[in-house]
């Protein structure tokens, strides 16, 4: 491992290399390449599709696709930014058209070509600028977001919580929450659909509305969905849906009560038989139909968990993550370290699944967010006689 030296030093012309090649390697410039060619490759058929709906994109002369594609493109600036962009183009068309024509030995045209550089460069630097302040922002709302998750280690009586977040972009949809009411501990775990900050906003609404719902409510894991359900379907043109799971752990009992809403099936480690199982209840996604039908479909059960067993909850976004082979992580290998250490400290176990999906996924960068919370009930103290 190679060690940085923080320690201050005058800006070089090495320094200032060292800083603009960082992470030109060529595997990563092949990824960047190919993602970029990919939203490309995409802003053509949006841009395409949008200005000739219905009309195949092989039947429409090459010059008006053209056309479709600088127009997407050029309605992304604002207009005084695409006065700038087009003056520069008729620049660079002038500049070789009067060369042409044989009008090069004007005054003006030696002033073309250098004029409509300095235009574009001046756009490219304010947009990335303008970027640069938008990261900026996505940064602040990260920061706020990772403020409202649980803490990543909580020991409440005889539980331990230990939980992992990681989002796919700057914010994300993924919830998990650890919450306590005056009979017991709630752990909620949720996947809004989408990713990026409109998954994330709708994330924070849910959080806020579950928490006021068990301060004032106290509901059971399938009252908490279907109080939730109803908020989410109180817009009818809002087409969000959420999966989630909860559970209830009443202090001092060997049981919990679980629901199961549409989401990824959480697997437990009994320690008496050493062995493993799933949480397969039935259930809805939150917003995929009425409360009213919700309530006939949606499960609660109750089970138990004793000391040395282990329960865990995660979303997709880990079962889903790929390697460079295209090959998904899947639930067998999730399911067979739980079996191995299922008996260990929720913080055990989860730095066990971190380790193997980051041994999974390599240099992969994750499609979705992953997020996964392991909860492990503790043994008895051991009185000495």
């Amino acid at each position: 491992m190679a060690l940085k030296n923080e320690t201050q030093s005058s800006y070089s012309t090495k320094t200032f290399y060292e800083e603009y090649v960082t992470g030109m390697n060529s595997r990563q410039l092949g990824k960047e390449f190919q993602s970029d060619s990919e939203r490309l490759k995409q802003l053509y058929h949006d841009a395409v599709k949008e200005a000739n709906p219905g009309i195949p994109a092989e039947k429409i002369p090459i010059y008006q696709r053209t056309l479709s594609v600088l127009s997407a493109l050029t309605k992304r600036l604002n207009p005084v930014r695409r006065l700038v962009f087009g003056i520069s183009l008729v620049g660079f068309f002038a500049h070789y058209l009067f060369q042409i024509i044989g009008l090069s030995g004007y005054i003006i045209h030696p002033l073309f070509l250098p004029l409509s550089f300095a235009g574009m460069l001046v756009i490219l630097l304010i947009e990335l600028l303008e970027k640069s302040d938008v990261q900026k922002e996505l940064d602040f709302a990260r920061d706020i977001q990772l403020s409202l998750l649980p803490p990543s280690s909580m020991k409440i009586h005889q539980i331990e919580v230990h939980s992992f977040a990681a989002t796919a972009q700057e914010v994300g949809g993924d919830y998990v929450d650890v919450i306590r009411s005056e009979k017991g501990t709630y752990i909620i775990i949720a996947d809004v659909s989408g990713k990026g900050m409109s998954a994330a906003l709708y994330m924070v609404r849910m959080q806020a509305l579950v928490h006021l719902l068990i301060k004032k409510l106290h509901p059971s894991p399938k009252e908490l969905f279907l109080e939730l359900n109803n908020y989410v379907k109180s817009n009818k043109q809002d087409k969000t849906f959420v999966t989630a799971c909860a559970a209830f752990f009443p202090d001092n009992e060997d049981y919990f009560t679980f629901s199961r809403a549409g989401h990824n099936i959480p697997i437990v480690y009994n320690k008496q038989k050493d062995t493993t199982f799933k949480l397969n209840t039935d259930g809805f996604a939150l917003g995929m139909t009425n409360t009213k039908t919700l309530q006939k479909n949606l499960v609660e059960k109750k089970f138990k968990f004793e000391p040395g067993d282990s329960l865990l909850f995660y979303t997709d976004g880990l079962i889903e993550a790929r390697n460079s082979e295209n090959e998904e992580y899947g639930e067998e290998r999730l399911d067979g370290i739980l079996s191995i250490y299922g008996s260990l400290h929720a913080k055990t176990i989860t730095q066990k699944i971190q380790s193997s999906i980051e041994l999974f996924i390599g240099d992969e960068k994750p499609a979705d967010d992953i997020t996964f919370t392991t909860i492990h009930k503790l043994e008895h103290p051991k009185q000495l006689n």
